[in-house]
């Protein structure tokens, strides 16, 4: 049997996810990520953004996936940063400039480098992974059983931003239901991110691990098939108000 250690949402936390990453196993060796038991990361969504060192993450993962070291699939801010990229229009803000000012101050020969390897790897990577024969289910934002299989594009808002009511807060983020906790639950399990919490949060077969390193909280990984997680304390300073979902 595969094992894998679920990892998200990093959001430029370099120093922890490497920490973690350590903490789990795994040794860095000329570039190359490796572990004994043959287990391998799987990074959810949103490497970058807000966080001291997202070039570094970058680069870090990108070239893991590159070699078959690591497995990803996207989250909305390494969608907004891909289209950036690739010279979509889009709004620099929400911690995008502070990916897009360390990418920009890079010499252009590594600046193609890095860009050529993200571009790559996300529009390789699926939008969402079945792992285990279809037992674990890695989606950034998360996934209704039910629409496990279904083809990304009509899979894709939900997968990337959650289950959106369509209304928004005052500093313009979108309003999210507690998904979770409204679906049947299925026997595959959901390992998602995207909403800070203080604590991975387990609702039936589902697993939130997103603990909002980027705002003080942790970074942390799911540990599959052992469903046991691990985590490592942030560097960075504490945003409460950032966190949602106490119980």
């Amino acid at each position: 049997m595969e094992k894998f250690d679920v990892i998200g949402d990093v959001h430029g936390c370099r120093r922890e996810m490497q920490e973690l990453l350590r903490d789990l196993g795994y040794t860095f060796r000329d570039g190359h990520l490796l572990h004994e038991e043959g287990r391998k990361p799987v990074f959810i969504g949103d490497l970058t953004d807000r966080g001291p060192d997202s070039i570094g993450v970058l680069d870090d993962v990108t070239g893991w996936y590159a070699a078959g070291e690591a497995l990803y699939v996207p989250g909305n801010h390494c969608d907004k940063l891909y289209r950036w990229m690739i010279g979509r229009p889009v709004k620099v803000n929400h911690g995008l400039e502070t990916t897009v000012s360390g990418f920009q101050a890079l010499q252009k020969e590594a600046r193609k480098h890095l860009q050529d390897r993200f571009i790559s790897m996300v529009k390789e990577a699926p939008l969402y992974l079945q792992l285990d024969r279809g037992r674990l289910i890695a989606a950034h934002a998360g996934i209704r059983h039910r629409d496990i299989g279904a083809a990304p594009e009509k899979v894709r808002s939900f997968v990337l931003y959650g289950d959106t009511t369509g209304q928004f807060t005052e500093d313009g983020f979108p309003i999210r239901r507690d998904w979770a906790s409204l679906y049947p639950q299925g026997d595959e399990w959901i390992v998602y991110g995207h909403t800070p919490v203080r604590t991975p949060r387990f609702v039936g077969r589902t697993v939130n691990i997103d603990t909002g390193c980027v705002f003080g909280g942790s970074l942390t990984a799911l540990r599959y098939p052992e469903l046991t997680t691990l985590s490592v304390a942030s560097a960075q300073p504490e945003v409460p108000e950032k966190f949602s979902f106490t119980d």
